[in-house]
Order: structure tokens, then C-alpha cells, then sequence
């Protein structure tokens, strides 16, 4: 390997979840206090406010931000340098009361969730470049958490300016295990990852599990493939789509090898090879007008007829029922004229390079 491209996807930022992973009911509470009063973090009652400990109220903080439910930026006091926590469209339209699926009960939300976390575009990267890496950039399927730990290091040093902690990877890693893989199986853990796993509901995606009889010795993890009959055929477009927004918005296609093979896109993602990813699209394009899967030369292309980001949306909210289309919801525009920091907040990760430093969870610029 003679280069990393991960700080063009991931921001720099390690071991912000405090060792746990996120937990059922945690998404919701956070985006409804948050929704009241950006200040909700940072206020010396949070874990009153969220009903948890002090180190959750953080972890809360990251998994919202992580999911790309909410973007921080500065308050109306001009001498204050807190970094506030704003909820986005996004988390509107999934977690308010009246939303898509507030409580998550739908594991097709869990996969949009996890699509989330990974996916980056220009003023929205990712902020967890060890889950990045782990599932866009791993070149194996089964590993020891040293071999991910090292993995991810390598990459680190060959695409930012410094390096973590060691001891921090090394916390993202055990996180990362006890946020995949079903609680049943979970092996070699740190303490505390067996409660992590009955908590967590991503293991319900059978992304991730534990090997029965490791080879090496040590604990072993590998992640899994296969069909995956809980993934909708909504969310893979959806994903396919929103893909292509950021890598090819004014091509009008994108082939269905990219989409299964590129480092960032749906297919490493969620772990799905092309005939899946092109039986899914096949259904979707069949009840929706201006998409369409096509062969031409042997290779087969997801076509759009509109702006890729735009139908996306389309084909996500027919899943939800069409969550847009009920009384009251607001637009991304009227949203952001209730929250205006969020672009404020977008503008600033614009300006910022890829050398950028993580902002610090407590408030203060470093």
C-alpha cells in the first residue's frame, strides 16, 4: 500500500465514543433534548436530561454526530468557543415522533444508519474513520483485532499529519466488534461487551461474527456475506444513489461494478456482491419512474434520469411511506431557517482540509 485516501473520507477522530456502543433508544433521546436545546451536552445536568451516566452522555454526542443526526458549531455568544450540537434534516425526518421510524423498530433503519456512519461527501465526511476503514478498506475477510488495529494505523499514518493514540484504534476496534457482532457469539471482549452487545441493535444485521476456532489462537472475527434478507431494496438504492451524488452526479450512471467494488461505496459497505445489488436495483427501478438498470457492453449501469441525491430521497421515502408528503413537515430549507448553524456548520467543514485535526468533544478548540 502507497497510499490512504481516508482523510478525503474520514475526519480525524478516534475513541470519541467512550467505549460503547450505541445503544437502543439512545438516537431518538439524544435528537429529541437536542432538537429542544443545542446546549443539551454540554449542560452540567446532561445525564439528568438523557438518563444516563456522564461517560454515555458523551458517547451519545458522537453516535449523534457519527450518524450525521446532528452538526456542531459555534453559539450566538461570540466569546464562547462550546461547540453546540444542531439536529439535522436527516434526524428530522427519522427520529421526530412523527418521523420514519423514531424508535428504529425497522431494521431496514439500522442499514440506513450504518450506510450513514460510512458514507462521506464534501461538508459531510465521515467520523469514524476506523469503521471506514474496517468495511471500505480491509483487504481481508477475517482478522484478530491487532490485525484491524494495525490495519487501521497504517492507513492513519499515511493520510494525516499525526497518529492517534495507539491505545485509541485499539478502543475503536473492541467497539467495533461489540457493535456487530450478536451478543450469542461474542468472544474476548473487554469487560462489559457482553452488556454492550444485548444493548447494541446493529448486531441485528449479521454484519460481523466471531470465529468458533481461531486459528491463530486469539480471538477472531470475520464479516460475513451472503444475501441479506433484512436489507430492503429501498436502502441499497437509496445507497446506490446517494453513492453516485458523490462520485458521479452529472453522469447520469454509474456502473454496478463501482457500486459493489469501490472503496466507499454500497457494496463493501453492507457486504453484498453486484448480482444482489443488481436484483435489488432491477425491483426498485421496476415502480420507479426514471431509474433504470441497463447492460450495454457487458456491463451493466444504474441509469437516472434527474439529480441522484433528489431521487434518492425519492425512493427512501417510499419505503417510510412517504414521510415528506405528511401534514407539517418541514422542507430542508425551512429547516435550516429554524436551525442556521447547520449550514454555518457545513460551510466550516468546506473550509476545512484534510489535515484537520478532530474537534474536541469538551467544548474546546485545541
Amino acid at each position: 500500500m502507497s497510499d490512504s485516501r481516508l482523510a478525503e473520507a474520514a475526519h480525524f477522530s478516534f475513541a470519541r465514543h467512550e467505549t460503547f456502543a450505541p445503544r437502543f433508544g439512545w438516537l431518538h433521546k439524544a435528537y429529541m433534548q437536542v432538537k429542544q436545546n443545542p446546549e443539551t451536552f454540554l449542560a452540567e445536568d446532561a445525564p439528568v436530561l438523557l438518563g444516563v451516566g456522564k461517560n454515555m452522555a458523551y458517547s451519545m454526542r458522537y453516535w449523534s454526530r457519527a450518524f450525521k443526526l446532528t452538526r456542531e458549531f459555534y453559539g450566538d455568544d461570540a466569546n464562547s468557543r462550546a461547540m453546540l450540537s444542531y439536529p439535522t434534516w436527516e434526524a428530522r425526518w427519522l427520529l421526530d415522533e412523527d418521523g420514519a421510524d423514531p424508535y428504529l423498530e425497522e431494521q431496514g433503519s439500522l442499514w440506513l444508519l450504518h450506510w450513514w456512519l460510512l458514507c462521506s461527501r464534501p461538508g459531510a465526511k465521515s467520523w469514524a474513520p476506523s469503521w471506514y476503514v474496517a468495511f471500505q478498506l480491509a483487504p481481508f475477510a477475517r482478522f484478530t483485532s491487532a490485525d484491524l488495529t494495525q490495519l487501521i494505523v497504517r492507513h492513519v499514518n499515511l493520510s494525516y499529519d499525526e497518529a492517534p493514540v495507539g491505545s485509541s484504534v485499539a478502543k475503536d476496534v473492541d467497539c467495533i466488534t461489540k457493535m456487530y457482532v450478536p451478543a450469542k457469539r461474542a468472544k474476548g471482549g473487554a469487560p462489559g461487551a457482553f452488556e454492550d452487545l444485548m444493548a447494541c441493535p446493529f448486531r441485528e444485521l449479521g454484519l460481523m461474527e466471531a470465529v468458533d476456532r481461531p486459528t491463530s489462537g486469539r480471538a477472531e472475527w470475520e464479516f460475513t456475506t451472503g444475501t441479506r434478507i433484512t436489507l430492503p431494496d429501498r436502502i441499497v438504492a437509496y445507497a446506490c444513489l446517494d453513492y453516485a451524488a458523490s462520485t458521479a452526479p452529472g453522469a447520469g450512471s454509474i456502473s454496478l461494478a463501482r457500486l459493489a467494488n469501490e472503496n466507499g461505496a454500497p457494496g463493501r459497505a453492507f457486504r453484498i456482491r453486484e448480482p444482489d445489488i443488481a436484483a435489488a436495483l432491477e425491483r426498485v427501478a421496476a415502480t420507479t419512474p426514471g431509474l433504470q438498470v441497463i447492460e450495454a457492453v457487458g456491463q451493466r449501469s444504474l441509469v437516472f434520469a434527474s439529480d441522484p441525491f433528489e431521487l434518492a430521497w425519492d425512493v427512501l421515502d417510499a419505503q417510510y411511506d412517504n414521510v415528506r408528503k405528511r401534514p407539517g413537515f418541514p422542507t430542508r430549507e425551512e429547516w435550516t431557517r429554524a436551525y442556521p448553524k447547520l449550514a454555518a456548520a457545513e460551510a466550516r467543514e468546506l473550509r476545512q482540509d484534510a489535515t484537520e485535526q478532530q474537534l474536541p468533544l469538551n467544548g474546546d478548540d485545541e
